[in-house]
C-alpha cells in the first residue's frame, strides 16, 4: 500500500492528491466523518471537496469539525451557486456576484477556515452573468478568502466561455470508463491551456466498485454487467481514469470505512494493457449532445 501520490492542479501551483474525497456521501456522523477523514489524510489524500449545497450546508460544517486539526495540510475546495430556499423545499441558481460574496462568508464559518483552497461555480449555463461571476471570484482573490476558483460543469459551451474569460485553475467534470464524453474535447482543450480537471462520477454510480448494474448513459443494463465481468471494482476504473495524465485527481464519494479501505489498499490501481485491450470493445464511443 502507497501513499497517494500528487499531481499539480492546472496553472495554481497547488499539488494535490491523484485521489480526492468527495464529501458529499459523509452522512450525519460526526465521529464517523472525522474519522474518515483523519485516516484519509493518513494515507495520502489532502484535497477534499464539498459544497454549500450538500445537506443544507450541514456537510461543509461536518468538515470544517473534522479537518480543523489539520487544516494548513490539506486542499479545500467547496461550491457556490445553488440557493436554497426559505421553506427548504428546493433550490433556484444565483451565480450574481452579490450573491458570491454573501455565500463565501457563510461557507468559510461552517468550514471553520478564513480562506478556501479552490472555490467552484456549481454548475453554470451560457445564459449566467458570467464575467459578473468572475469578478467576484477574481476579487475574493485578492483579498485572501479563495486561492484558486473553478467551475463544475459538463457542459462544452460554457467550459469555452470561462476558458476564454477568466484565469480559472480547474474544472470538474464527470469521466469514467463508461462516461467518455470529454475525450471529444474537453480534455485535451483544458490540457492546452494548463486547466486542471477534476474527474468525478469516476466510479459510475458505484457500478465499476461493484454495484448492481442499470442503465447508464447509452449503456443497457447487460451492457453495464459486460464491462463489470472484465474489470476488477474500483482499482480498474480509477486505473482508467489516472492514467490520463490531464487529469489532475479522480473525486470520490466515501462514506464507509470499508470504502475507504478499498480505496487506498489496492492503490495505485495497476492495470495491464491486456485488460485494457480486453474492455475496449464493450466501451461506447460517447459525445455530449446538448450544450455544446
Amino acid at each position: 500500500m502507497d501513499s497517494i501520490k500528487t499531481r499539480v492542479l492546472g496553472n495554481s501551483g497547488f499539488e494535490v492528491s491523484e485521489i480526492s474525497f468527495g464529501c458529499m456521501s459523509l452522512g450525519s456522523d460526526q465521529n464517523l466523518n472525522t474519522k474518515l477523514l483523519q485516516t484519509a489524510f493518513d494515507h495520502g489524500i489532502n484535497f477534499f471537496d464539498t459544497a454549500d449545497l450538500y445537506d443544507k450546508g450541514r456537510n461543509e460544517k461536518s468538515v470544517g469539525i473534522a479537518l480543523k486539526p489539520f487544516r494548513k495540510e490539506v486542499f479545500l475546495a467547496t461550491k457556490v451557486g445553488n440557493k436554497w430556499r426559505e421553506d427548504g423545499s428546493g433550490w433556484d441558481w444565483n451565480p450574481t456576484k452579490k450573491y458570491i460574496l454573501e455565500a463565501v462568508e457563510l461557507s468559510l464559518k461552517r468550514l471553520q477556515t478564513d480562506y478556501i483552497d479552490l472555490y467552484q461555480l456549481h454548475g453554470g449555463t451560457i445564459d449566467d452573468p458570467i464575467d459578473e461571476t468572475i469578478e467576484a471570484f477574481e476579487l475574493l482573490k485578492e483579498q485572501g478568502k479563495i486561492r484558486a476558483y473553478g467551475i463544475s460543469s459538463i457542459r462544452p459551451n460554457v467550459i469555452r466561455e470561462w476558458i476564454q474569460r477568466s484565469n480559472l485553475s480547474s474544472v470538474m467534470l464527470q469521466y469514467s470508463l463508461l462516461d467518455r464524453r470529454p475525450e471529444e474535447e474537453l480534455i485535451n482543450l483544458l490540457k492546452q491551456y494548463n486547466i486542471g480537471i477534476l474527474a468525478r462520477g469516476t466510479l459510475a454510480k458505484g457500478m465499476l466498485a461493484g454495484k448492481e448494474a442499470k442503465e447508464y448513459l447509452g449503456y443497457s443494463k447487460p451492457e453495464v454487467e459486460k464491462v463489470q465481468q472484465k474489470i476488477d471494482p474500483t482499482s480498474s476504473a480509477l486505473s482508467f481514469v489516472l492514467k490520463n495524465e490531464a487529469i489532475t485527481s479522480a473525486v470520490v464519494g466515501i462514506r464507509t470505512e470499508s470504502q475507504l479501505q478499498a480505496l487506498v489498499d489496492n492503490y495505485p490501481y495497476p492495470q495491464s494493457q491486456e485488460e485494457l485491450s480486453e474492455i475496449e470493445p464493450y466501451l461506447k464511443d460517447q459525445r455530449y449532445h446538448l450544450h455544446r
